[in-house]
C-alpha cells in the first residue's frame, strides 16, 4: 500500500515549471499592498506560476479568505469570517487597471453567514471592475449563496460576461466531497442563471481523481447541459495537504483528451480538459472560444 501511494503522488505529466520572475514578484507585490486575496494562492493552484509570470492574470477572491465551509477537497482556510469590507470592490477594480487585464475572474469564498451569500458585494465589484475598466470581460465564480434565487438575480443583474458555478464531483461522490452543498443544488443555480439571462453563458468545473467512473463523469455532462451550461473544464484532483481527500487515480492527459472529445460531442460550446486545468485555467481564452462558437 505504501508503494502504491508513493506512485499516486506525482506522474510524470504533472511537473509544474516554476517561474518567479519580475511579473510574478510584481503581481504578489500588488495583492499585498491593496490587501487582496487570490484563488490561485488561497487554493494553492498548480498553475500559479504560468498565469502569474507569464499571463499575467489572476482570480480574485472576495468577501475574505474565511469560508464557512470545509470542502474536504479545498484548501482554503475555514472558520468564522470577516466582517463584509465594501472598500474591496474599488481596491480589486484598481488592480485590474494596474495589470492591464482584459479578462478578470471574480471568486469568492462560501459566506453561509450573509442572508445574499454575499451576492450585493460581488455585484458591486462586477460594477466597479466595469466601470473603471470598461474593456475588461468580467467573469464570476460564486457559491451556490443558498440556492435562492434572488441572490443569483443580484450577480445577474450585474452583468457579467460569464456566470461560472462549479459542480465538483459526480453526484455519488457530493457528500463526502462537498460541505454543505449539494449536486441539484448546484444545477438549480446554473439553471436559474441561465433562465434569468439567456445571452450571458454558464460555466462549470468538475475535478476528477477522487475515485469516481467514466460513466459518472459522463453522467455530469448530461446533467450539466440538461442546465443548458456552454462551458465545462475538467481537471485533476491534487490533494493539498494530508487531511484532505487522497488521490484515488490520476488520469492520463490522453484521457482527459478523450472526455474533452466526448464533452463537445455532447454539445458544449467549448470544453478545457487536462491534468492541471482548473475553472479559471485560460479563462480568457475560454470566454473567446465560448463567442466564437454561440
Amino acid at each position: 500500500m505504501a508503494k502504491q501511494e508513493e506512485y499516486l503522488r506525482k506522474p510524470e505529466w504533472l511537473k509544474i515549471k516554476l517561474n518567479t520572475n519580475e511579473s510574478y514578484k510584481g503581481l504578489k507585490k500588488l495583492m499585498r499592498e491593496k490587501r487582496l486575496h487570490t484563488v490561485c494562492e488561497e487554493a494553492k493552484c498548480p498553475n500559479i506560476h504560468e498565469c502569474w509570470a507569464e499571463r499575467k492574470t489572476a482570480t480574485f477572491m472576495i468577501l475574505g479568505d474565511i469560508c464557512t465551509r470545509a470542502c474536504r477537497f479545498c484548501a482554503v482556510k475555514t472558520g468564522l469570517p470577516n466582517e463584509l469590507d465594501w472598500d474591496e470592490p474599488q481596491r480589486v477594480a484598481e488592480s485590474v487597471q494596474v495589470m492591464g487585464l482584459k479578462h478578470v475572474v471574480i471568486t469568492a469564498v462560501a459566506r453561509d453567514d450573509l442572508r445574499d451569500g454575499g451576492a450585493a458585494v460581488f455585484a458591486e465589484t462586477v460594477r466597479q471592475v466595469r466601470a473603471m475598466n470598461p474593456g475588461t470581460s468580467i467573469e464570476v465564480l460564486p457559491s451556490d449563496m443558498g440556492g435562492k434565487e434572488e441572490n443569483v438575480k443580484t450577480l445577474i443583474d450585474a452583468k457579467p460576461e460569464i456566470f461560472n458555478h462549479n459542480i465538483e464531483t459526480v453526484r455519488s461522490l457530493t457528500p463526502r466531497v462537498r460541505a454543505r452543498a449539494t449536486y441539484d443544488r448546484t444545477l438549480g443555480v446554473l439553471k436559474k442563471a441561465k433562465e434569468l439571462d439567456p445571452t450571458i453563458p454558464t460555466k462549470s468545473s468538475l475535478m476528477i481523481g477522487l475515485g469516481e467512473t467514466k460513466e459518472e463523469i459522463i453522467e455530469v455532462m448530461d446533467d450539466l447541459r440538461a442546465a443548458d451550461v456552454d462551458i465545462m473544464t475538467i481537471g485533476q484532483y491534487l490533494q493539498p495537504t494530508k487531511s484532505h481527500l487522497k488521490i484515488k487515480k490520476y488520469w492520463t492527459p490522453e484521457e482527459f483528451a478523450e472526455l474533452k472529445e466526448i464533452a463537445l460531442s455532447k454539445g458544449f460550446k467549448h470544453c478545457e480538459a487536462g491534468p492541471l486545468v482548473r475553472s479559471s485555467y485560460h479563462a480568457d481564452e475560454q470566454v473567446n472560444a465560448a463567442q466564437a462558437n454561440a
